[in-house]
């Protein structure tokens, strides 16, 4: 028969002595292997800060890629609410194929990203547009002062026809009218 060695270790004087590492090692390899930190923690009557204070510092490396938390871009998880959206894929899924830990975390997303639409749908006015009657009021004003432009143009050319034509003895206005529908018309 074979005789289980049962390791004994040395017991804590006080709340303040150290555990004894063999202890602390065999609680990792235990909470590594598939032990709840709960449990854990029930069973050998630690704290949460203990326990988590040992897999920090004791952990295998393979333990901590896998127990730490994922960060996803804004990009990421606008992809997948759109995944979502477009019914390409469920909830469920979407946990699974992202390694997302909890569902309650995409429907965070989902809510997230639905309000940033409906801010992004809502029609900003404003003021002057709410004020019609003071915007056509200006676009009045504007086309009034650009005629009044537009006929001192007309006259500074007219004036300018007129002493060219006096100075230079050259009748610059030719008439489209033939001279013999002058006479008939009474137009000179």
């Amino acid at each position: 028969m074979e005789h289980q060695q049962q390791e004994i270790y040395a017991s804590r004087e006080h709340k303040q002595s150290h555990y004894d590492k063999r202890l602390i090692l065999k609680i990792v390899k235990e909470v590594e292997a598939g032990l709840p930190r709960k449990e854990a923690n029930r069973i050998y009557g630690l704290g949460k800060s203990t326990l988590h204070g040992w897999m920090r510092d004791y952990g295998s490396s393979n333990y901590h890629q896998n127990i730490k938390r994922k960060s996803f871009s804004n990009l990421q998880k606008r992809t997948i609410v759109r995944a979502i959206e477009q019914g390409r894929v469920t909830i469920k899924e979407a946990k699974t194929a992202y390694n997302i830990k909890n569902e309650n975390i995409i429907r965070s997303w989902i809510a997230q990203y639905k309000s940033e639409k409906v801010e992004i749908c809502i029609e900003n006015t404003s003021p002057m547009a709410k004020d019609k009657s003071s915007l056509k009021d200006l676009e009045k004003e504007v086309l009034e002062k650009a005629l009044q432009e537009a006929e001192l143009k007309i006259k500074a050319l007219n004036t300018l026809i007129d002493v060219a034509e006096d100075q230079l003895k050259i009748d610059i206005r030719k008439s489209l009218v033939p001279s013999s529908l002058k006479n008939e018309t009474g137009l000179s």
